[in-house]
């Protein structure tokens, strides 16, 4: 409960210290400009999300297309990663705790894409996930899958503006981004690295779940979900 409150509160403040308007993402454009300004790590993106049709840690085919309708969350991580791929599955569980005391938890979903899938098989896939926190209800772990190529997936984050690339060692140099894809597929923002404030993200995707929905049947805002955890 601690936990949860502490949570709460963080969202809370976050809430305040952004303008009204972009907390209640009554103009998704008011907001990224907001963020613009007081995130350093925050791009705008305005592009079609690159395609990809890959597998889950259970060999089920998933798809952009398939995630369409919700807000997603992708980062692209290797599980034998030594250093910041650890610390950025850990952040984004960070971030994916904050929103599931939401009602946004059913709109949003995160997606962990591994880069080394001839060594990240179905039980490693899981694993990571346990380890790090990451939370199965609206978490898809996604690898190319046994009949594509090895590099299927590094080539698709090439698509989203970074490498992968490969030592002998089975060590990759790497980037570290943070992708936001709303519910139409369009790439609308990265974070980039680990020095972003979660909660800037989290209204960030308050925004884009808010920017889709009818105005007879209007979403409450990030605040006022919050409170009602008090």
């Amino acid at each position: 409960m601690r936990r949860r409150t502490f949570l709460a509160a963080s969202v809370a403040a976050a809430a305040a210290a952004l303008s009204s308007r972009a907390a209640i993402a009554h103009s998704l454009e008011t907001l990224q400009q907001d963020l613009f300004d007081q995130e350093k790590y925050f791009q705008i993106k305005e592009e079609p999300a690159p395609e990809f049709a890959l597998q889950d840690a259970k060999g089920n085919s998933v798809s952009l297309a398939d995630l369409r309708g919700k807000v997603m969350v992708l980062h692209f991580i290797y599980a034998s990663c030594p250093d910041v791929c650890p610390l950025h599955a850990e952040k984004i569980a960070e971030i994916q705790e904050m929103v599931n005391i939401t009602p946004m938890k059913d709109r949003v979903e995160f997606i962990t894409v591994t880069t080394d899938p001839a060594r990240d098989g179905p039980e490693v896939l899981e694993g990571y996930g346990q380890a790090h926190g990451l939370d199965p209800v609206n978490w898809t772990f996604l690898t190319s899958g046994p009949s594509k190529p090895e590099d299927t997936t590094r080539k698709l984050a090439e698509q989203f503006g970074h490498s992968f690339t490969k030592s002998d060692d089975g060590f990759q140099t790497h980037s570290v981004v943070t992708h936001l894809i709303d519910q139409n597929g369009e790439w609308v923002a990265n974070f980039h690295g680990l020095g972003f404030e979660p909660t800037n993200l989290v209204m960030f995707i308050n925004g884009l779940t808010n920017a889709n929905v009818p105005h007879h049947e209007p979403d409450p805002s990030l605040w006022g979900r919050v409170r009602s955890f008090f």
